[in-house]
């Protein structure tokens, strides 16, 4: 017994390194081992649609988790780590992605911003709807919330991606799609927007229901008077390109200015809006400076009359000339008075007026169009200038007709003229109206051309 004892206390100090030599033997090999099972099992899913995986190895041990869009998904997972050389055991932690009911999608346009939310049915897909919306809305932030659930309708992706273009359309707005339902609001970004929408929404899978709720933008008509350039410029919306003729023709007899036309022809307009856009342009002819917004049913004028009464004639006047269920808005004072002028300047301002322009009357009558109160504001503001001169207004016809008729119409017509320059406020005494018949033709009465040139009135100052 007592040799026993001092055999063992001679055999145990050895057995102390042999562990440590085990301990680092295994601590090299499994290591090594567990990395290659890890990396071997990952390699064996990389086809698989999962979400949320995560695969460690404890020595021979896998341990899977994963969240799988079907139950043969699930399966095939499992089985394919089952399969991996070296592997004695896989503990499935595996489980089906939750089912969303109902099925909702969502993608929201902001000024700004746009937002995909709601749950998409696989990775791929939500990655082709992020996609889609990157290149529909390019140079915007898009903002991904959308989950992975299982549940989505039939041709979910087909009805998604149309959305997403037809969302592009929107200034403003949100598309939804729940189950088989889809809804659509917003403010359209351009005027027939709402109608190209609703055309292609027709173009969803079969089964699936459409609530729309755009609504279409302002339908806007602008025009900008700009003395100091010498232009008017037209922009926004008419009907048709047959009204967007003559609008613009319009314009040309009620303005002295250069028109830049950029109007669009485009669906929406309210009725009667051809009508109150051309009787509105003749308030605007009678401002020094101006800005016209015919909206929906709405005419906003602003700007400088050129003298008081034709301030208030505009204030009185542009309502009564609107439908019913139009509203006018005016924002309109006087421009201070111009500095006076001698009598020969007088006559040089009437002449550069009278070059553009003429005063038109109604065919065969002593009326003066409407077309012309701008101008006639103009030659009224230029007689201001010069107080103490008398005018003489001349009138003058062509040569079609009788030569009495003619004579006796040239004589009304400059006193029509004489009349309305007395209405804003000028003394009688101060004009002298004569008529001259065609007498003093200045172009052929051969053309229609030289014709209507012959039509005409003339201002001439005496001292």
């Amino acid at each position: 017994m007592r040799g026993f004892f001092r055999w063992s206390s001679k055999w145990w100090p050895g057995v102390i390194p042999l562990t440590v030599l085990w301990g680092l033997a295994a601590w090299t090999t499994t290591g090594p081992l567990e990395a290659d099972l890890s990396e071997q099992a990952a390699a064996v899913l990389k086809d698989s649609v999962l979400d949320k995986t995560t695969i460690s190895a404890a020595g021979r041990d896998i341990m899977f988790s994963a969240e799988a869009f079907s139950e043969q998904e699930r399966s095939n997972a499992v089985a394919s780590v089952e399969t991996v050389p070296g592997v004695r055991r896989v503990n499935d932690r595996t489980a089906l992605v939750a089912e969303a009911k109902p099925f909702v999608w969502t993608i929201e346009r902001k000024v700004g911003r746009v937002t995909l939310g709601g749950n998409a049915p696989l990775p791929v897909v939500k990655n082709k709807l992020l996609d889609a919306a990157r290149a529909t809305f390019a140079g915007i932030d898009i903002a991904d919330h959308m989950d992975l659930k299982r549940g989505a309708p039939p041709r979910f992706e087909a009805a998604a991606t149309l959305l997403i273009g037809e969302t592009g359309k929107l200034k403003t707005g949100k598309a939804t799609i729940s189950d088989l339902t889809v809804n659509l609001s917003g403010m359209a970004r351009e005027l027939g927007g709402r109608e190209a929408i609703a055309s292609a929404l027709k173009n969803l899978p079969d089964g699936y229901s459409v609530a729309n709720d755009i609504h279409a933008p302002p339908y806007v008509f602008e025009a900008n008077k700009d003395p100091v350039a010498g232009t008017l410029i037209l922009t926004g919306y008419v009907p048709d390109n047959a009204i967007h003729a003559t609008i613009v023709a319009s314009a040309g007899r009620k303005f002295g200015e250069k028109i830049i036309d950029k109007l669009k022809a485009s669906l929406g307009a309210p009725a009667g809006f051809d009508a109150v856009v051309t009787r509105a342009l003749r308030s605007l002819s009678r401002l020094s400076t101006g800005r016209l917004v015919v909206s929906d049913r709405s005419v906003d004028l602003s700007g400088d009359a050129l003298y008081d009464p034709a301030e208030r004639q505009i204030r009185a006047n542009l309502p009564k000339d609107l439908p019913r269920g139009w509203e006018a808005k005016m924002e309109i004072s006087v421009k201070p008075p111009a500095a006076p002028v001698d009598p020969t300047v007088c006559q040089q301002l009437f002449g550069e007026l009278l070059e553009k322009r003429t005063i038109q009357f109604e065919t065969g009558q002593a009326t003066l169009e409407l077309d012309s109160i701008g101008l006639l504001d103009q030659l009224t503001e230029t007689a201001l200038r010069c107080p103490t001169a008398t005018i003489e207004i001349v009138g003058h016809t062509d040569s079609d007709g009788d030569a009495s008729f003619n004579q006796t119409l040239s004589e009304r017509r400059a006193q029509a003229v004489v009349d309305f320059l007395v209405k804003a406020g000028l003394p009688a005494s101060r004009f002298r109206p004569i008529g001259f018949g065609s007498a003093q033709p200045i172009a052929t009465n051969d053309t229609d051309e030289g014709k209507a040139k012959n039509r005409r009135i003339d201002f001439i100052v005496r001292q």
